[in-house]
């Protein structure tokens, strides 16, 4: 498919671009950046990439690219392999972090905190084949593949919107709680109080500065092998609350980080041992074909040279196991490992 082999030649050349497919759509978009200048995002229209924290914003601007569009064909799925005896075991680490956040929450830090690790498997994946089955495989999600010679390349599958503006109107969600995907999903007290958190913070950011806001029952939603439980969100935004300001306001979201957001944050940056990076941060359309799309994201991979880095996360609350924790990003990474092609040795 010529998308591809653009994409494979754009790699080459160290060229900036990004190739990303909105949920349910078939419709791929590139967009492309004349020259590997970093730059800042600062409200431009674009495709911003942002990270967790407080660090460096950058944005592919769309007076400054070449965008194309264009039907996906139907693409053949690559053999991937299983990559149990690939990762190293990060269990007992990782429940220690749990059974400190949960001493932390006791403690009255924090009512929730979200806590995350990197699998780091050195073996070097084949990008474009890798893509090609993230694309086939996740169709609800947004998918994406970012590539910046000065930030990396960065794929994912993301199944959790931030927000979307058009016109004045907005529409964001509360996503939170995981187990496996049946057909008779049942939501502990534990997921469901983690759901609550993210909708109440997101209710008080914009009860006082949007119009009509609203606000669905939570409901059960599909992604990949998962299940998570979601509320929608709605209003309208004033004339003194406007895009960057509502996306300022949400990001971060309990979801990705905790409650109160300060305090959780401050716990991670002391506790994880690592650098998120882009991971947890946020990506999508700024004022682009005059709307705003933006996503979290979440179910993604970096790749650095020959090793490749799957982020996985969790909501940690004062009822949370740390065996059951450690399950649920077991789960979450599948949805990356289960679509690597590794390059031929």
């Amino acid at each position: 498919m010529p998308i591809f082999k653009e994409i494979q030649a754009l790699l080459a050349k160290e060229n900036p671009f990004v190739c990303y497919i909105k949920p349910n759509e078939t419709k791929w978009n590139l967009l492309i950046q004349n020259n590997d200048e970093i730059i800042p995002f600062s409200g431009q229209s674009g495709f911003v990439f942002a990270p967790f924290d407080a660090g460096l914003k950058v944005v592919i601007p769309i007076t400054e690219a070449d965008l194309s569009t264009g039907i996906l064909e139907e693409i053949k799925a690559n053999k991937s392999i299983n990559l149990d005896v690939l990762v190293t075991n990060q269990k007992e680490a990782f429940e220690q972090l749990v059974t400190n956040g949960i001493q932390a929450i006791t403690n009255g830090n924090f009512e929730k905190v979200v806590l995350s690790r990197k699998i780091e498997i050195t073996k070097e994946i084949t990008i474009i084949e890798t893509f090609q089955n993230l694309i086939s495989s996740y169709p609800t999600a947004f998918r994406y593949l970012f590539f910046h010679p000065k930030v990396g390349i960065w794929l994912g599958a993301t199944p959790e919107q931030l927000v979307k503006i058009k016109d004045n109107r907005f529409e964001t969600m509360a996503l939170a709680g995981t187990q496996l995907y049946s057909e008779n999903v049942i939501w502990e007290t534990k997921e469901i109080e983690e759901q609550q958190f993210v909708t109440n913070y997101i209710l008080a950011k914009v009860k006082n500065k949007a119009n009509m806001v609203k606000v669905s029952e939570f409901q059960t939603v599909k992604a990949g092998n998962l299940a998570h439980l979601q509320s929608l969100i709605s209003g309208e935004l004033t004339s003194d609350f406007q895009a960057l300001e509502l996306i300022e306001s949400l990001h971060p979201t309990p979801a990705v980080c905790g409650l109160p957001k300060e305090n959780a944050i401050d716990f991670i940056s002391k506790n994880e041992g690592y650098d998120r990076k882009y991971y947890t941060g946020f990506l999508g359309e700024f004022q682009m074909n005059n709307q705003t799309d933006l996503f979290v994201n979440l179910r993604c991979l970096e790749v650095e040279k020959n090793t490749t880095n799957i982020y996985v996360g969790c909501g940690i609350t004062k009822d949370s196991i740390p065996e059951k924790e450690f399950i649920e990003t077991e789960n979450k990474s599948m949805t990356m490992r289960n679509i690597l092609v590794f390059s031929a040795q």
